[in-house]
């Protein structure tokens, strides 16, 4: 009995080991591929190159900024920050310097975006994002396809990037049509209630127009009796009439008896 618990002892010891040393071995496997990113900051790109390959990780230059405190040619921000922790062959992304600002920013407004284009060329800028806006909602007698906002202004100084991005005038987009309704039927409503539908509709209301009630008269007798006057305060007539669509373009014209 006493040889057997000892077997039994012996057993779990071993299997105690066996764990600990499949815990050690993997912790060193794991951490053994880690690797701290080194600081590329002032360094050229030739130089980052050398001590990304000795740490074991490939380096990717994103972007290239103005800068007054780095000089052209050397890394001006990275990403990862240096001594973030990962695994051998992480990519590093870096922004590396184009010195400070010495082009002027040219003026592109109103003309063609092609010329647009070649004139940033030529003062050795990139052309950045370029987007359109329609016809309808550019300014007054722009000329399709052409400049409308830039950004860098013109002539600016102290910018971050080499790129100047674009604001073109587009006569194919089309600005979406306004949301519409159908006109409902108002008349005989409260003037306060109706006008606080429709102005909650996003809908215009024209200038309120007023009508008189009629005095009443006394009829003879065995005549037929007069219709009833519409309480002042209700709405006696409209246009559009009912049914009609309109939208917040539409002047809606309402008539209340007073």
């Amino acid at each position: 009995m006493i040889g057997f618990f000892r077997f039994i002892l012996v057993v779990l010891l071993l299997t105690v080991v066996s764990m600990t040393s499949a815990i050690v071995t993997m912790h060193f496997a794991i951490h053994g591929a880690e690797v701290a990113i080194p600081n590329f900051t002032g360094l050229t790109v030739a130089d980052a190159g050398q001590r990304a390959a000795a740490a074991g990780l490939s380096l990717h230059v994103e972007n290239k900024l103005y800068s007054t405190d780095i000089p052209a040619g050397r890394i001006a921000n990275q990403s990862p920050v240096p001594g973030a922790m990962v695994r051998r062959g992480w990519r590093v992304w870096l922004t590396e310097s184009i010195g400070q600002q010495k082009i002027a920013i040219p003026d592109t407004l109103g003309k063609d975006e092609r010329i647009a284009a070649i004139e940033i060329r030529r003062a050795d800028l990139q052309t950045g994002t370029v987007a359109s806006l329609p016809m309808l909602s550019s300014q007054p007698g722009a000329e399709p396809g052409s400049v409308i906002a830039q950004s860098p202004q013109p002539g600016a100084s102290g910018v971050a990037s080499p790129s100047v991005n674009l604001l073109i005038a587009d006569p194919q987009a089309v600005a979406p049509p306004p949301a519409g309704f159908v006109m409902p039927e108002l008349q005989g409503q409260l003037f306060t209630s109706a006008a606080l539908t429709l102005t909650h509709a996003g809908l215009h209301l024209a200038p309120l127009k007023t009508q008189d009630r009629p005095i009443p008269t006394v009829n003879a007798p065995g005549s037929t009796p007069a219709p009833p006057t519409a309480p002042s305060g209700t709405i006696v007539a409209q246009s559009p009439a009912a049914g009609f669509r309109v939208d917040a373009t539409t002047p809606i014209q309402l008539t209340v008896a007073q």
